[in-house]
């Protein structure tokens, strides 16, 4: 196998699907400084672009990097997009892998998608800049960390708030105890989400996108929602809710603070898709609890406005996409990612610091040193996020509905922390958003105790399930041992 071909393997992988791991070293030789790195984009559309900005900018200002291709498996934004940037254009990541000699490739396509194209880039000599959340579930961001190992390559996770200088200095500072022990470590998600409306019959597809390719490792389905783009978020085979779309950079900050590095080993989670019905499967408001020894961990995701009818978002304490560190002498906030304001129990303002940081240079310098202790957001910071978010998830979506008064008696009485989580979030859906919760309840789900090593739910067989999924040939995310 070692003796096989870049070229070779990737025409097998392209025409015949197969799912063999490439062995071979780099066809390119490591990049010093003075070199240039030859970069493409997949998946365009949307956060794409930040990517193709960034590494434009950085080949304006002669910083040793170049846009050479792009792939997009809707033709019309990739043959646009390739034009605008005088670069080749591709449908399918396995051709421009294939046929490009690429030192870095930066990943953006649908959650679905994040590993699968991350490891064949990696197999094919690339270093990567993925997107979050890295993975779909559990199982395969644990193969995304392995391959790098294995291969020996950079790949960094597109969780921006890891390079800024403010969150950096504030992390140390409440690590060094200047405020105590942490109490709770919280991270919100509260932004508006509008219903993708009840589709009766199958859609068709845009005639400009291969949906084979757009499926990839997902079941083939026909389309059942309005838009194919965007909207799949919502969707269990492609996407995890807000969790994995904006609340993975919170969650990504709240365990930093934590110090944490392994997953929690108990997990549970409330919610509901609540105060509209679509086509949509994802929670829309969910209380999730991660019980670390160091402190909870405790998430809250709110889809609705702050009352009914509104487009405007809920907030608490005055942020309503934030972190919060409650310690014994105060608490932090995180707001955005150029400012963190230090309180003392008295909510008066103590301390704040400031300043942001450049995340895909930072990868870029990174991929020079070809030192993964480099990076700010290495795979394995990624993966552990991401998968907090899938373990709630998970938990949810084995769940069962409940009374009220029964999930508020066991959060009082087991997990005191929460109380006020679940009281407020009781109060922003009945009081709020005149949700009727005997007519559509919450679902409540188990504590779920994970074996942090091997990351799987030993004692419950329809959770471990969804730690992983049944992958459609040929986009099989293959199994990386090291």
């Amino acid at each position: 196998m070692n003796k096989q071909t870049r070229r070779n393997f990737l025409k097998t992988s392209l025409y015949t699907g197969a799912t063999v791991a490439w062995t071979a070293k780099s066809w390119a030789q490591v990049k010093g400084a003075n070199d240039t790195l030859r970069c493409a984009t997949v998946g365009f559309r949307g956060r794409g672009n930040s990517h193709i900005s960034s590494i434009n900018n950085m080949q304006k200002r002669e910083q040793g990097v170049k846009l050479t291709a792009l792939c997009d498996v809707d033709s019309k934004v990739m043959e646009a997009g390739a034009k605008k940037h005088g670069v080749k254009g591709y449908q399918d990541i396995r051709e421009m892998l294939e046929k490009e000699k690429l030192d870095v490739v930066t990943v953006a396509t649908p959650n679905h998608w994040h590993t699968l194209a991350s490891i064949w880039a990696i197999q094919a000599g690339a270093d990567v800049y993925v997107e979050k959340p890295v993975s779909h579930n559990v199982w395969e961001g644990r193969q995304l960390v392995n391959a790098a190992r294995k291969y020996k390559k950079i790949v960094q996770t597109g969780t921006q708030a890891r390079s800024s200088k403010c969150i950096q200095d504030a992390v140390k500072w409440v690590q060094a105890g200047n405020l105590g022990k942490i109490k709770v470590s919280r991270g919100l998600c509260y932004k508006r989400r509008p219903s993708i409306g009840d589709v009766a019959d199958t859609k068709e597809v845009p005639r400009e996108v291969d949906y084979n390719l757009w499926l990839g490792p997902a079941p083939k389905k026909p389309l059942t929602r309005e838009r194919l783009h965007y909207d799949w978020h919502w969707m269990w085979d492609y996407g995890n809710g807000d969790l994995g779309n904006q609340g993975i950079h919170q969650m990504d900050i709240a365990r930093w603070f934590l110090g944490e590095m392994e997953l929690s080993p108990k997990v549970w989670s409330v919610g509901g898709r609540l105060g509209y019905e679509d086509d949509g499967e994802t929670a829309n408001t969910q209380i999730i609890y991660h019980e670390y020894e160091t402190a909870p961990l405790i998430f809250e995701v709110r889809g609705l406005g702050d009352v009914k009818g509104s487009g405007k978002r809920p907030t608490y304490r005055g942020g309503s996409v934030a972190v919060y560190i409650e310690c014994e002498k105060g608490w932090a906030a995180i707001r955005n990612y150029g400012a963190v304001q230090v309180y003392n129990n008295d909510d008066k303002m103590i301390k704040e610091f400031k300043g942001g940081g450049d995340h895909f240079g930072n990868f870029i310098q990174a991929v020079r040193t070809r030192n993964p202790r480099d990076l700010n957001a290495e795979i394995l910071e990624g993966h552990l996020s991401s998968a907090l978010c899938h373990t709630g998830n998970i938990s949810y979506r084995v769940g069962e509905t409940a009374k009220t008064n029964d999930i508020k008696d066991f959060v009082d009485k087991k997990y005191e922390a929460a109380s006020d989580a679940f009281n407020r979030m009781v109060e922003h859906l009945v009081d709020k958003n005149e949700v009727d919760l005997k007519a559509t309840p919450l679902t409540l789900g188990p504590v779920l105790n994970m074996d942090t090593k091997s990351e799987t739910f030993p004692n419950h067989k329809a959770a471990n399930k969804l730690t992983t999924r049944e992958y459609r040939e040929p986009f099989v995310v293959p199994e990386i041992k090291i």
